[in-house]
């Protein structure tokens, strides 16, 4: 159903958006170009500032080793695209080099001719670190809007605000895009549900930003097919979590997927030699999808707790990988953390404020967490005696 934002809430909202949010979304998501560099020069270097940092293995090394050696359509690649559309239960998937592109492909290969718009969440991915693809790729209207319980959007919130009326000063809604998981917050799977409907009803494409699927199936325990099927398309970095080198799996119809990646190509993602990243990627999902991803959440949790014994503030619940840290309340700035953490070869982003992302992944052992706590600790006591 289309409604009419009255002037005066569209102002409170913006307000709302620009003084609560921006500061938090500037430093707290993607790792500062300043980050400080570890005293030593050893392996031993424990990454807290993205579950992109993971490191091939020597055992992934040798499966890339053994890959086929042709080009986007090889055997390695073709193995991979089967493999992810059988795991999520769609008909056919493409391989291509990331997330955004996977993403931008996705909306775009939904939309024909504008006007159209996209509704996401105003936290969404899509919406803040895609360069602004919707718009220049897809030539679409975003309807960012706001979750109420400032963890997920919900059915009722996204009908409200979706475009359906034919009235033409209007960008009708054709695509709804969600992202699972969100900031590391899980989006609960009976409201995907309720939202699957919804866009049935009114025939509107349901994207899934699932760059971290992998980890809300595995701290849920549900399947990855559970989630996917509500959906129409679903975007699956394997760079992640998961620990791949590169890449990015788009699943859905084989219709959808013909479309995709005669995109891909239009948009510069034709690969060469791509059955060596396709065999890593698989290698990953397997050697570490669900368990290891289990333990990264299990050494999130306790990260958290003794931190926030510490006095420091988690600013968003912890369900999977992620912990929204606020230093203010020792007193402490994130750059001083950092300083004090390389001492330890430990990385965060780094910046002037006092709040920062930490994300932890299946190469961070619990040593790791050890040292951080350690350190934190002995900073926080020398700043309250100085």
């Amino acid at each position: 159903m289309f409604r009419l934002i009255p002037r005066s809430n569209a102002i409170k909202s913006s307000l709302y958006y620009t003084h609560s949010y921006f500061k938090f979304h500037q430093y707290s998501t993607y790792p500062s170009s300043s980050t400080v560099k570890p005293k030593f020069n050893t392996e031993e270097i424990y990454d807290f500032r993205s579950d992109t940092m993971t490191k091939p293995t020597n055992e992934m090394s040798e499966i890339m080793r053994h890959a086929s050696k042709g080009d986007d359509e090889d055997e390695s690649t073709n193995d991979l695209e089967a493999y992810v559309a059988e795991l999520t239960g769609h008909e056919a998937a493409v391989f291509a080099p990331s997330g955004t592109m996977t993403n931008q492909i996705a909306i775009r290969a939904h939309l024909s001719t504008p006007p159209h718009s996209v509704l996401c969440d105003f936290r969404s991915h899509i919406y803040n670190y895609e360069a602004g693809g919707i718009a220049y790729h897809s030539r679409a209207l975003v309807l960012p809007t706001i979750p109420s319980n400032g963890l997920h959007l919900t059915c009722s919130e996204i009908e409200s605000k979706i475009i359906t009326t034919d009235d033409n000063h209007y960008a009708p809604t054709h695509v709804i895009s969600l992202e699972n998981t969100l900031k590391g917050l899980l989006f609960p799977l009976d409201e995907i549900q309720k939202i699957s409907k919804l866009a049935k009803k009114e025939r509107i494409k349901l994207h899934l930003d699932g760059a971290r699927l992998w980890n809300a199936c595995a701290e849920t325990g549900s399947s990855l097919q559970s989630f996917a099927k509500h959906f129409d398309s679903i975007s699956l970095c394997l760079s992640k979590s998961i620990g791949a080198p590169i890449g990015s799996v788009l699943v859905g119809n084989k219709e959808f997927i013909k479309i995709a990646k005669h995109l891909r190509k239009l948009f510069g993602g034709g690969w060469r030699q791509s059955g060596l990243l396709a065999a890593a990627g698989k290698f990953a999902i397997l050697s570490n999808f669900p368990d290891n991803l289990k333990k990264s959440h299990l050494l999130t949790k306790k990260l958290s707790h003794e931190l926030q014994n510490l006095g420091i503030r988690i600013m968003l619940p912890v369900h999977t990988n992620m912990i929204f840290i606020d230093t203010k309340p020792v007193n402490i700035t994130i750059n001083e953390l950092a300083t004090k953490l390389a001492l330890h070869n430990i990385l965060i982003a780094s910046n002037d404020s006092t709040t920062t992302r930490l994300v932890l992944h299946y190469q961070i052992p619990p040593i790791a967490i050890e040292k951080f706590v350690n350190a934190t600790s002995s900073i926080i006591r020398k700043k309250k005696y100085i």
